[in-house]
Formats: structure tokens, sequence, C-alpha cells
């Protein structure tokens, strides 16, 4: 049974916003399912979890991270299969986002907007475990 489940890691990827300094959230756009969401992706055989996060972001904002405490995971259904995807907060450090097949936008955002333009429900909590996170820091 577990050998079905689809193992993915990503991130919550934050910054300081150069203008103002106030935190902000990097959301992806995937053209192929027309959604905003954090930065993942499934695991490639024999990598870790926190190694796939930090790749991922990598490939999707262009962003290099500094990974810090893990969040909450989000399990659910994918074609009939359980799906666990495992979060990090991670702050971006340096990188330029290059539009591509699988992701064509990234938005920073503050937290209640990006809270607003996550298009799963399932990923709005991510976002008050790494505000909790960062104050506890």
């Amino acid at each position: 049974m577990n050998e079905a489940v689809i193992l993915a890691a990503g991130c919550v990827l934050w910054r300081r916003s150069p203008e103002s300094g106030g935190l902000e959230i990097a959301l992806v756009h995937r053209p192929k399912y027309d959604d905003w969401s954090h930065p993942k992706g499934k695991l490639k055989r024999g990598e870790e979890a926190p190694a796939a996060a930090v790749r991922e972001v990598a490939e999707e904002t262009g962003m290099a991270c500094r990974p810090g405490p893990e969040l909450p995971s989000a399990h659910y259904e994918v074609n009939g299969r359980p799906k666990e995807v495992r979060y990090w907060a991670a702050e971006a450090c340096g990188g330029t986002f290059t539009p591509n097949d699988e992701v064509d936008r990234v938005a920073w955002l503050s937290p209640a907007a990006a809270r607003g333009r996550l298009t799963q429900d399932r990923d709005r909590p991510l976002i008050d475990a790494l505000m909790a996170a960062l104050r506890t820091a």
C-alpha cells in the first residue's frame, strides 16, 4: 500500500520585500492546471525530501533558498492515488525567474494576498504555519 503513495516536497518560499521590508511569499502559476500554488514536485528515485524541496524551488522559481523549519505536510488524492507533500519554510536568497512550460508566472505577495490567490484550500494553512515558524525563529 505504501508503495502507491506519491511522495513530493516543496517550500513556502519567503523574502523581505525590497521596497517595504514586509514579508512576501512566492506563489507559482502552472498553466497546465491554471492554478496558483507553493513550489513543489515529486521526489526523484533515491532523493531525500529536503533536497527535492530545494530543487523544486530552483526549477519552478529560479531562486536559491535556505530551508528552515519543516511545516505541516499535505495529504490528498491524485487520480485515485494518495499523495503526501512535505513542506519547509525557505528564505529566498537570490536568483531570477525564467518562465517555462511548467511555471509561467511567479508572484511575490503579502501573506494575506497569497492566501487569497492560492487555488487549493489545503495550501492556505501553510501560510499560517510559516508565520508561526518565523515568529518563533
